[in-house]
């Protein structure tokens, strides 16, 4: 009789839902989620950021579980007015969101905490990951280009942007002697 009584009570706000507890993060009482959750870039995407998720505020901060907060602005690339989200943690950049045709195709990431699912973190040094930039390496493009983009070895979404000194010529790639200090500032995936 008692667990009628509860069900009874229950079963109005199962059935119209209760708007107060409709901004309450549910993912967060999962215990799997009580020590931290760490996001990881794998081929799909970043975290649960992936191709599918739609470009707005709300896609992404659910994708992202909520540990970012969220800023949205606009820019020109190639001629096209573009959208994009920016993902900030303790005031710092951590993320940067781009799109095309209302879903997510590039994922930068600056935050030290995510790793790819190789265990490639902001930081790594060129030479611990490359031999040479010949055949796994260009120069950086657009807003990259003061570093050298690497595609990641095995991947078809994942690439690494590498910065570090270098006194050569701008617009060249510099030599891999002067790469090998560089180090990852950047991880990139794309679509």
């Amino acid at each position: 009789m008692k667990s009628l009584r509860t069900v009874i009570c229950v079963m109005p706000l199962l059935l119209t839902g209760c708007s107060t507890l409709s901004s309450v993060n549910w993912s967060a009482a999962y215990p799997w989620n009580w020590f931290g959750s760490s996001i990881e870039m794998n081929e799909n995407g970043v975290g649960q950021l992936n191709a599918s998720t739609p470009l707005n505020e709300q896609a992404i901060n659910d994708a992202l579980g909520g540990d970012y907060h969220l800023r949205s602005g606009m820019k020109t690339e190639k001629g096209a007015i573009v959208r994009y989200f920016e993902a900030l943690k303790s005031e710092q950049l951590a993320l940067v969101v781009n799109g095309e045709n209302g879903t997510v195709s590039r994922i930068d990431v600056l935050d030290h905490d995510i790793a790819t699912d190789k265990g490639v973190k902001i930081g790594a040094p060129f030479n611990s990951l490359f031999d040479k930039a010949f055949g796994n390496c260009v120069k950086g493009a657009g807003d990259d280009n003061v570093g050298v983009e690497c595609k990641a070895p095995g991947s078809q979404h994942i690439s690494y942007l590498f910065t570090g000194e270098w006194s050569g010529p701008q617009g060249l790639m510099p030599s891999d002697d002067a790469l090998k200090n560089w180090k990852v500032s950047k991880l990139i995936w794309r679509r």
